[in-house]
Formats: structure tokens, sequence, C-alpha cells
């Protein structure tokens, strides 16, 4: 059994929830889509979600950001600049922790609060008190909400745009590893340039 795992109520995409309420917001949460990572950033994140780490903290996010992509990113740091975290509602999200366990997060958040002794707006701003070197927090309490999380006529939980801009910037990532990997190889072997015909007579 696994905290943090989910999926979105509308399609099934599976999702790790990094907030499961946002101060001032306690409707919405944030997740990552696992299927928009790429297989290394997939892999150290379920890795992540598997640990002790990551299933002894109540906000994921704090796991994400101690721990590192295998590029050396910090995880949260990372999935917050290229755009792989998305604002959902919370009764869109249905937490999934065994294959036999279904439950929706904003029940789970109630069931929380009350376990708590306290209501479920105050529990967005204790666990946002709780959060440890998160400084992504001030940033996603901008983030626009997706709307299409909400049933769409293709059932997809981003639109067009958005899904966009996620490729624009899953692209530019991939460019600059490129370009890295590329100036390490030269660094280890420089590429041999091919004499000019004037150069060889």
């Amino acid at each position: 059994m696994y905290k943090h795992v989910g999926r979105i109520k509308t399609n099934q995409r599976k999702v790790i929830v990094a907030y499961r309420t946002v101060p001032g917001e306690p409707e919405n949460c944030i997740v990552v889509t696992t299927e928009n990572l790429m297989a290394e950033e997939h892999d150290a994140l379920m890795k992540l979600v598997e640990s002790d780490g990551g299933q002894n903290e109540d906000v994921f996010a704090n796991a994400m950001a101690r721990a590192r992509l295998p590029d050396g990113r910090i995880i949260l740091a990372g999935f917050h600049v290229t755009g792989k975290m998305q604002k959902v509602p919370t009764d869109l999200v249905e937490m999934t922790p065994d294959r036999s366990t279904v439950i929706n997060l904003t029940d789970l958040n109630k069931m929380i609060a009350d376990q708590r002794g306290v209501s479920v707006e105050d529990l967005a701003d204790i666990d946002a008190g709780n959060q440890t070197q998160v400084s992504e927090m001030a940033t996603v309490s901008d983030m626009p909400i997706v709307e299409d999380a909400v049933p769409s006529t293709d059932g997809a939980v981003i639109d067009d745009a958005a899904l966009a801009a996620q490729y624009r910037s899953q692209a530019d990532t991939m460019f600059k590893e490129a370009k890295r990997l590329r100036e390490q190889a030269e660094e280890l072997v420089p590429t041999k340039k091919k004499k000019s015909v004037a150069e060889s007579a």
C-alpha cells in the first residue's frame, strides 16, 4: 500500500499527488501525471514514492524537494520548471493506495481534517506550514487550474495549449540535455575533423 498514488477520475490517467491541498484553495491539489514523464523521470519519481522517505511524508512535495533526477536536478524544481506539475480540483482525483482501494481526494482530505480536529481550509494551511525547504509552493499557488480535467470531449486532462507548452518545455529540456551530453563526449574523445581536399593536396 502506497500513499500519494492516484488517478484522474474522468480518464483513469495515473498521477502522483505532490500537494493534497493548496493554501487558500483547499478544493485544489497539485499532481504529476506520470505518463507525461520521460522514462528516467518516471523511474526516479516512482522509486521515491515507494521509498521510506516518500511514504513517511504527509506532503509528498517535501520528499520531491530532497531527491534528485538522474541528471542531477531536484525533482520538485525540475518538474515545476518543465510544466510537469498540474493544479486540478481534488474531487477529480481518486487515491489508489492499492488495487482494491479507491477514495476521492476531497473525501480523504476531509477525513484527515476530521482526525486532526480542523477544517479542510485549516488543513491546507497546516500542511503548508509543515513543508520543509519547498520553495515551489509560492509559485504553484499561482498555477492556473487545469479546467479540462473536468470531462472534455476527448477525456483529456489538459487542453491542447497546455499540452503544446509541455511538449515545447520537454523539447527544450531534451535539447539542453543533448547539448550537455555532446559537450561531455567531446571532452572525452574530441571529434576528428575530416581534412579538406585543399589540405590533403
